[in-house]
């Protein structure tokens, strides 16, 4: 773990008491993905990159919850940061399919009531997240896909932006080298990399939250969904319980219903977070041989990162501590 006190650039924390006014703290906690990140291959600069996004991305949701914003409003806000890095292979980041397009997925839950919206499939929306919640709060449906999807945007006044937008040479290497290799790739490059990026957070009402985006799979055909978009599966919220935001292989945490899974453990077994996380994380997933990994905060704003993989990129801040960035076990 390599934890950054950051009291002069984070500033916000020094205003925050260490309690929320039912006892009970503040959290927040995000992953910029998981998988096989060899520290050989992670130079200082590219490290330096990531943490320093990793770092904006908390600090954005961070300022929402301190200005007595819901969990929603903060999750939302971390998602929406990332997804404009293309350091992150979600929104702008994304990678792309094998008809050289962008296809995004994305969902939000709110733990309060267990609304929850989600969409898949989508082209030329900036922010896939920001329609999810769209689709939570203003229709009765859960999860909308494709071109069903772009129309709702477009009626919502959403901006639809062009393909050049979401082009980076570094993606579209990326496509060329899978394409050349014959393989469809969960990863960013030749690594194992899982690109997602999510968050989770504990308002002050007592409240939690969950968002998760992603750009899916590198070389994908067939308009494959992964884990993401599926409420249960890579996203999943309850106040009485946890709130959950996965990364990794999406075929086995769907399989799994991973994120359910940590929240039924906890609510019938009496399982604790942190024990629920492990059980799903390095128990069931790994077994089945799923990589990857999750973020989680529970009811009382405990915060759980878990992860089987090499590493994963997280940050977490709980109200009296210090912000923490991290990558690898360490």
């Amino acid at each position: 773990m390599h934890p950054l006190t950051c009291a002069a650039n984070f500033h916000i924390l020094s205003s925050m008491n260490s309690t929320t006014r039912d006892g009970a703290k503040l959290a927040l906690a995000l992953h910029g993905g998981a998988g096989t990140i060899p520290r050989a291959q992670l130079n200082a600069e590219r490290e330096g990159a990531y943490r320093d996004g990793l770092q904006q991305a908390l600090r954005r949701g961070w300022q929402a919850l301190s200005d007595g914003g819901t969990a929603l409003d903060a999750v939302e806000e971390v998602v929406r940061e990332m997804e404009d890095n293309p350091l992150f292979n979600a929104g702008r980041g994304s990678v792309f399919t094998h008809n050289e397009k962008h296809e995004m997925d994305a969902a939000i839950m709110s733990g309060k009531d267990l609304q929850a919206g989600a969409v898949a499939a989508v082209s030329g929306i900036k922010n896939p997240i920001t329609l999810a919640r769209r689709v939570m709060e203003q229709t009765p449906h859960v999860l909308m896909c494709g071109s069903g999807a772009e129309e709702f945007a477009r009626e919502a006044g959403f901006e639809i932006a062009p393909p050049e937008y979401f082009f980076s040479e570094f993606r579209y290497e990326q496509l060329m080298e899978a394409r050349r290799e014959d393989e469809v790739r969960l990863d960013h490059s030749s690594v194992k990399k899982f690109g997602t990026v999510g968050a989770v957070a504990r308002d002050a009402r007592g409240h939690l939250a969950a968002a998760t985006s992603t750009g899916g799979m590198t070389n994908k055909r067939y308009g494959r969904v992964g884990d993401t978009a599926i409420i249960g599966a890579g996203t999943y919220a309850d106040d009485k319980t946890c709130a959950i935001s996965c990364t990794g292989v999406g075929e086995f945490f769907i399989r799994t219903v991973a994120a359910y899974d940590v929240a039924c453990l906890m609510k019938y077994k009496g399982l604790t977070l942190d024990e629920a996380c492990e059980q799903v994380v390095n128990v069931t997933l790994r077994e089945m041989g799923g990589e990857g990994g999750l973020v989680a905060v529970d009811h009382a704003g405990n915060v759980s990162l878990p992860f089987n993989s090499e590493g994963m990129y997280r940050a977490w801040i709980t109200s009296g501590s210090e912000v923490q960035i991290a990558i690898y076990h360490d």
